[in-house]
């Protein structure tokens, strides 16, 4: 699947020791994903080091299923001067790959740091 034109940051395969009680995916696994893939776009647009600082919006749509193969697609939606939000979808591909399901998203906000993990403009230069 492409979701907007974007290509996944990410794709990863849960394992049997990410289920939870009823069987689906823990949601802590599947923001951890998000968080590395967010995580990745905002350092290429920050040119550097970025930390996490919030998650606004976020929303379980359907569960995540053992053998899912998880895409995790994230693209820039804003840029302040020091911070970027980013918007983050992921996508469950089941049955073999015949069946694509977005399975959650929200909006993560990165803060540019430096050497010393303050806070430093996004664009360097």
């Amino acid at each position: 699947m492409n979701l907007d034109g974007l290509d996944p940051i990410l794709r990863v395969m849960p394992r049997p020791s990410d289920i939870n009680a009823n069987g689906h995916i823990f949601g802590g696994w599947v923001l951890s994903q998000m968080d590395i893939a967010g995580g990745i776009v905002a350092a290429r647009r920050a040119q550097g080091q970025v930390a996490t600082v919030a998650i606004d919006a976020m929303e379980f749509i359907a569960p995540i299923l053992l053998h899912d193969l998880i895409s995790v697609y994230a693209r820039v939606e804003k840029v302040g001067r020091t911070s970027m939000k980013i918007r983050i979808e992921v996508v469950a591909t089941r049955d073999g790959g015949k069946t694509d399901v977005k399975v959650t998203e929200a909006i993560f906000t990165f803060v540019a740091i430096d050497e010393n993990a303050k806070p430093r403009p996004v664009d360097i230069g």
